[in-house]
């Protein structure tokens, strides 16, 4: 049943159900309306029969020689039909009148004649509807007899039965007819409230990696279908960004790579060129050697981003001392700034506490600094500032450059990216430091630029006070 049920599409399921719920609710509807007529023209023929009983009251007599007849006569219409009335001693065992009706259609009692009521009585026509009860009679011409008689007054089921056999019909005709209205009305509406659904598959059937710039159409960004046409097309729009940056970081690793494997196949056929003795071969060695390690150093670094940047990278999370790893940074990368004849200072407000992996945050903390040597001019003053608020720790990488382009502002951060032609490395520096501080649940921004250099702020979570006195 369920293969069944999930082999049709979507229309016609949602018509299935609509036909379902649809007939459902005639069904009770109609059960419901039967109930209601059938009750009140079973009401309707019992009110009949308590007028007809109060007619034959105030009309029966008694003639002085015992006979009983009706005063007046029978207030009914001719297409209703004569009365049927019966009238018994008080003791229920004498017939003491009948009139026509009675006479022509007898009826057999099921019950005692003194207990009175209402029933439905066979006969040999059509069944009768009788009232039986007790009432008092007129005595005339000095006939002394007991007053209190037993009155039977019934009227024909059959015009009541008749109607309600007609009413069935309408349903049993009618309820077929209406589930077929309500069943193409379903499927058209379904397929209407669905349209956009096919439009939207036969546009998404044509996009491919080539045209992700397509987007879906959207008639009615307010209902359903044009909320999911609208999430589509942003998720087809982050795509987009996605492939793109995949295009531009295989063109840049393609041609970082180009680089060194240019120079190792350069260096290679000079040295084939000709007979060298035991020092060319170990100079041009060692030059193939450089370069292999130039090209090492760029694969580790981009497999470090994208561990990084996929959460692959299995991290710790401890407080870690930023004015400790400041110092080990200075102190691992002074070298680099006495070449420059840099001045590298630390700049401590209290004893700020990071909460994260202190070796993916060091490499962070390296890139920038490492960064900020290189763009700082000979002579200049590089400031390590590390300081905490009420939920994060911070550090500062300040340099004394010349700022960051406004134009190289929003893609400082991307991977391969250089600010100026003549910049050297990789230009994968601050991508990784953004990677590797993100991975620790933090966020690296460029903070400050402008000619007297630029600042780089990593925001960190807080370690918790219990965890700091732990380490400290």
């Amino acid at each position: 049943m369920t293969r069944w049920w999930r082999s049709h599409s979507v229309r016609v399921r949602l018509t299935l159900w609509y036909l379902f719920v649809m007939i459902l609710v005639l069904g009770v509807y109609d059960v419901a309306v039967f109930v209601f007529v059938s009750r009140g023209a079973s009401d309707t023929l019992n009110q009949q029969l308590r007028q007809d009983f109060t007619w034959v009251v105030a009309s029966i007599y008694q003639e002085g020689d015992g006979t009983f007849m009706l005063d007046e006569p029978e207030p009914i219409t001719p297409e209703e039909g004569l009365p049927w009335v019966q009238v018994w001693s008080a003791d229920g065992n004498t017939v003491l009148f009948r009139n026509s009706e009675a006479e022509r259609r007898p009826v057999p009692q099921n019950r005692p004649v003194t207990r009175e009521g209402v029933e439905s009585l066979p006969t040999d026509t059509v069944p009768l509807r009788v009232l039986t009860r007790r009432g008092d009679f007129l005595m005339r011409r000095g006939a002394l007899k007991d007053a209190r008689v037993i009155i039977q007054v019934a009227r024909s089921e059959q015009p009541m039965r008749a109607q309600l056999r007609e009413l069935v019909l309408i349903f049993v005709f009618g309820l077929p007819a209406a589930a077929a209205v309500a069943g193409l009305g379903g499927y058209t509406l379904a397929r209407r409230a669905l349209a956009p659904v096919e439009r939207m598959t036969e546009r998404a059937r044509t996009i491919t990696a080539e045209n992700l710039h397509d987007r879906l159409p959207v008639h009615n960004p307010d209902d359903e279908m044009g909320r999911l046409a609208v999430v589509f097309n942003e998720t087809l729009s982050r795509l987009e960004e996605s492939f793109d940056q995949m295009r531009r970081f295989t063109a840049d690793v393609s041609h970082e790579l180009r680089t060194p494997l240019t120079s190792i196949r350069s260096v290679g056929e000079v040295g084939l060129r000709g007979p060298r003795d035991d020092h060319a071969y170990r100079t041009i060695i060692g030059s193939m050697l450089e370069e292999v390690d130039r090209l090492a150093s760029l694969v580790d670094r981009l497999l470090t981003l994208s561990r990084a940047e996929t959460h692959q990278a299995t991290l710790s999370s401890e407080p870690v001392d930023l004015r400790e790893l400041a110092e080990d940074v200075v102190g691992h990368l002074g070298v680099l700034a006495e070449e420059q004849r840099q001045t590298i200072t630390i700049d401590v407000q209290d004893r700020p506490y990071a909460l994260g992996d202190r070796m993916v945050i060091r490499q962070a903390l390296i890139n920038l600094v490492d960064n900020a040597i290189k763009f700082s001019a000979m002579g200049g003053r590089i400031q390590l500032r590390v300081f905490e608020d009420a939920a994060h720790a911070v550090a500062d990488v300040t340099d004394s450059g010349p700022g960051v382009p406004p134009e190289a502002r929003e893609r400082i951060f991307d991977r391969f990216y250089r600010a100026t032609t003549n910049a050297t490395g990789t230009g994968l520096g601050l991508s990784i430091a953004r990677g590797a501080v993100e991975a620790n649940g933090g966020r690296l921004t460029l903070h400050a630029t402008g000619p007297g250099g630029s600042t780089f702020r990593i925001t960190l979570p807080k370690a918790p006070a219990a965890k700091q006195r732990a380490v400290g």
